[in-house]
């Protein structure tokens, strides 16, 4: 597998836009599309389901290189070899924790690792200091992933460019017609949701991207 250092292309396995396809095939089309990690986001179900799902998913990506990652839930996460876990700031800091080590207290082993999504300079100054091995930056753009969040523009690209020291993704209204100019504020890393999962053919969408980011990145 890739560093994090050195992943470019960040998709998701969201139940919101699965829209009936299965797991398999949506994590096959995102590998052989290019990207370098796949998040299993699925807000409303179980966590039985949630397990369900990861362990269908977790020998697809494994045999392809990619890194998974499982959204919020702790529980599933410590249950899947390498995954890591990703949470927002509420889901991390308001419930308590200061550093990614409390959270390996509570798992078999300490080899947990995190990303946190930040939505501002400070949120990113407090996530690298918890100890978080990458950082999502976003909204971006306004996006119907999460429509009540306001995007925190390219300015918070640019200050990122300049300031974090950990690897971040950009994420948040991101497509083909405005990655350029992500890109050239400074992202070196995007997440990619409804504009891939809403692509007729998942698996050529995902590959203009990897395109895309080979010819800035070669």
């Amino acid at each position: 597998m890739r560093s994090l250092e050195d992943c470019r292309l960040y998709g998701f396995i969201d139940e919101a836009y699965r829209q009936g396809r299965s797991y398999e095939a949506l994590a096959k089309a995102l590998c052989n599309g290019g990207v370098d990690i796949i998040q299993l986001r699925m807000k409303e179900a179980s966590l039985e389901s949630i397990l369900k799902a990861a362990l269908i998913i977790q020998p697809i990506t494994s045999a392809a290189g990619v890194h998974l990652v499982i959204n919020d839930e702790l529980d599933v996460a410590s249950r899947i070899p390498d995954a890591f876990l990703h949470q927002g700031q509420e889901d991390f800091f308001d419930a308590g924790h200061k550093n990614v080590r409390d959270l390996q207290a509570c798992t078999v082993g300490s080899n947990l690792r995190l990303g946190l999504s930040t939505h501002a300079p400070e949120q990113a100054r407090k996530a690298i200091s918890a100890g978080a091995d990458y950082i999502a930056i976003g909204p971006v753009f306004a996006t119907p992933t999460k429509p009540t969040a306001n995007p925190v523009t390219l300015e918070y690209v640019r200050w990122a460019s300049k300031n974090v020291s950990v690897p971040w993704f950009c994420i948040g209204g991101i497509n083909l017609d405005n990655l350029d100019e992500v890109l050239q504020a400074g992202a070196q890393r995007i997440c990619v949701v409804s504009a891939i999962l809403n692509a007729a053919n998942i698996e050529k969408e995902c590959a203009k991207y990897r395109s895309k980011l080979e010819t800035y990145f070669p």
